[in-house]
């Protein structure tokens, strides 16, 4: 299984998409706080995608984590540890989305996430150096310097488009908690702290290893693409632990517990809004529902929030087959990632109207923002595919 770096693009676009799209069901959800679909979808996107998937593709997956563990437990601890620090950045990108719109939001925080998430790792294993001295390398950094640019730009996009919005157009588009200012420091907060995902998967690289020997012995050779889904369990694992514990607390402060039986709440995060239709959806021949969802109404919530996560999960699906397609610069996989989740996202944010009513100069640094994140997946590729072909 050699380096193909194109190869390895697109399945990043691919997981792009899927990210990107996680929070669309969200939108079909009516009447529940926050607090109870969050973990949810938490639940289908850390623990059940992760081991149901891990467990079809990669023979005795728990085995290897285990035999991990017992010969170096620090790699399975350091790689749940940033998860649980990466649930803290999902937690906080939820709002970042909530008062930023789907595409700012995105374009932020995870601008912020590529930064750090690319660059950390090989700092931490100092070779930058190496990236500096050679044709590949500052291919690669140029790239995610083009990323960040993009990134800068869709900011300037979004404070252009805060400026020329009015309040009922931004409720028509979903964005009814608006808010720049405030949005802005919860993205770079999020961005931050989001980045520790891939700081786990760095400390997680010697169970791919490990998984590699054991698919290799097996001559299931042609499943090595699929690696390192050992290590999405553990660092999802975390994520979850924190997601769970916050959204317990919010549960219990705001008794929000009896919503998962029907009882209806709010929905703050980018979900249906509480008015017009969600208000009065109950059956009208159950006198029952009056007051609460209607039974058809809570499956459906349920399927949406379930829908949601497992298409997040399929980012990181695809994210683990593209990183062991990019050769010896993998590193560079969270660049790719970040800005195709961008991409996607801008796209989404233009289907959704979120960019309707706003003058040509905003619209022109919207494209100009996204041109220049799909340059920079395109310039990123190219520096792993000197390095793959050339070895400069």
């Amino acid at each position: 299984m050699g380096p193909n770096p194109f190869l390895g693009v697109i399945f990043h676009w691919i997981g792009g998409f899927c990210s990107a799209t996680n929070f669309i069901p969200f939108r079909q959800i009516k009447r529940w706080s926050w607090e109870v679909y969050w973990p949810i979808q938490g639940f289908a996107a850390w623990i059940i995608a992760p081991t149901v998937l891990a467990t079809i593709f990669i023979p005795n997956a728990y085995g290897i984590l285990h035999t991990a563990y017992a010969t170096n437990p620090k790699d399975v601890m350091f790689a749940f540890l940033f998860g649980v620090l990466w649930g803290v950045g999902g937690i906080t990108f939820g709002l970042a989305i909530r008062y930023l719109g789907i595409a700012l939001g995105y374009a932020i925080a995870l601008g912020l996430c590529a930064f750090f998430g690319t660059l950390v790792p090989p700092v931490y294993h100092r070779e930058i150096g190496t990236l500096l001295h050679q044709t590949s390398g500052r291919f690669i950094l140029f790239g995610v310097l083009v990323c960040l640019i993009g990134v800068a730009v869709n900011g300037a996009a979004g404070y252009s488009k805060e400026n020329e919005i009015t309040p009922e157009e931004k409720a028509e588009a979903g964005e009814r908690d608006y808010n720049f200012g405030k949005g802005i420091a919860i993205a770079i907060l999020a961005g931050f702290m989001s980045s520790f995902f891939a700081f786990g998967l760095d400390a997680g690289k010697p169970i791919g290893d490990l998984t590699a020997t054991r698919l290799i012995a097996a001559g299931m050779t042609g499943r090595l693409v699929l690696k390192n889904l050992p290590i999405l369990i553990v660092v999802l694992w975390g994520g979850f632990f924190t997601n769970f514990i916050w959204s317990a607390i919010l549960i219990f402060q705001n008794g929000s517990v009896r919503q998962f039986f029907g009882q209806p709440g709010i929905n703050p995060m980018r979900a249906a809004a509480t008015s017009g239709d969600t208000l009065v959806d109950f059956d009208p021949l159950d006198a029952s529902t009056y007051d609460r969802l209607a039974p058809a109404t809570l499956f459906s919530n349920y399927i949406f929030a379930g829908m949601a996560g497992v298409i997040w999960y399929f980012q990181f699906f695809f994210y683990s087959m593209g990183q062991t397609k990019m050769g010896k610069y993998d590193f560079s996989s969270w660049t790719l990632h970040m800005a195709s989740i961008i991409i996607f996202a801008t796209l989404w944010g233009l289907v959704l109207r979120e960019w309707h009513g706003t003058s040509m100069r905003t619209k022109l640094l919207v494209t100009c923002g996204l041109l220049l994140l799909v340059g920079s997946t395109v310039i990123v590729g190219y520096g792993n595919y000197v390095h793959a072909v050339f070895g400069t």
